[in-house]
């Protein structure tokens, strides 16, 4: 496969990046454009059935997941960004691959073939085949030492019906401290932040996020970089601490380095606005210094 074959992906948004957090979506589309990662979104994609459907009705849950598989082209991967659809796609596709006439029914129901080799894959998957070496020749402004908690939440750990899949853990803060910002360590960046309790416990949610923020506030964090749209409304939503800090998706501090200018769609979505901290750290307008490449020789 050439380099230039690597750089084209099927997308599924799903639910959650395509509406309560389309500023993700939107600093994904300005990413990729960039670094000229194609993405062709999957026409007339539904919900991937979440915990909602599967909590209520597993076969709706599978195929809801089964229904998006069968519109994907089985010749370039399918990436997703949400944690939650990954996991609801890659486990629907791995029964389909293990029971062939499952997956007949499902294509029977659908009028399409499903592939039983698609790949599915996570957007920090896409980013590390790209290489880092790659990334840092199209950053423009340098992070200049921002110091985040990479949080990652529970879902992108790897689940047991799905051992053999990778996910891609620290690869988030591989990413931007090539960047040039700084990992801070010690904060509870996998513990879970209770999302799917939000609606029917909002005060058991409200404890857990305070932790996850206290924690990283007690690190020396200036902010923390999600890795799921559902995790950064949670915590910024639930969060009562007195000191509260700016919770930003992944595909906004990627974009930024990669010179977006636009951002301030994005920012003014959030609920704790980032954008003191980002101008204290000279990332906002045309006087941002330029980016030192730190891992490329001159």
């Amino acid at each position: 496969m050439s380099f230039k074959e690597r750089l084209d992906f099927s997308y599924y948004p799903g639910c959650s990046v395509a509406t309560t957090a389309m500023e993700s979506n939107q600093s994904l589309m300005q990413a990729c454009g960039i670094l000229g990662l194609h993405l062709t979104e999957l026409e007339d994609w539904n919900c991937c059935g979440s915990s909602s459907a599967y909590s209520l009705d597993p076969e709706l849950g599978f195929n809801l997941s089964a229904r998006n598989l069968s519109l994907a082209p089985p010749d370039r991967p399918l990436l997703v960004m949400c944690p939650r659809c990954l996991h609801h796609l890659r486990h629907a596709h791995l029964d389909l691959q293990q029971d062939p006439k499952l997956r007949r029914a499902q294509e029977r129901r659908w009028g399409r073939h499903i592939s039983p080799h698609l790949e599915i894959i996570h957007f920090l998957e896409a980013l590390v085949r790209f290489g880092l070496d790659n990334l840092q020749k199209g950053a423009v402004r340098g992070l200049n030492g921002l110091k985040f908690v990479p949080y990652y939440g529970c879902t992108l750990y790897r689940p047991p019906a799905l051992t053999r899949h990778k996910y891609y853990q620290a690869e988030m803060e591989n990413i931007l401290a090539a960047l040039g910002g700084q990992p801070i360590h010690g904060a509870y960046n996998q513990r879970c932040c209770g999302s799917f309790l939000s609606a029917v416990q909002p005060a058991v949610v409200t404890h857990l996020v305070n932790e996850i923020i206290g924690s990283a506030v007690a690190a020396g964090a200036d902010c923390l970089v999600t890795s799921c749209a559902m995790c950064q409304l949670n915590l910024e939503v639930r969060c009562t601490a007195n000191r509260k800090l700016p919770i930003f998706h992944f595909s906004e501090i990627l974009a930024l380095a990669l010179g977006a200018t636009d951002y301030e769609d994005w920012f003014t979505r959030h609920l704790v606005d980032p954008r003191p901290l980002l101008e204290r750290q000279q990332l906002l307008g045309s006087q941002t210094p330029p980016f030192r490449h730190p891992l490329i020789s001159t």
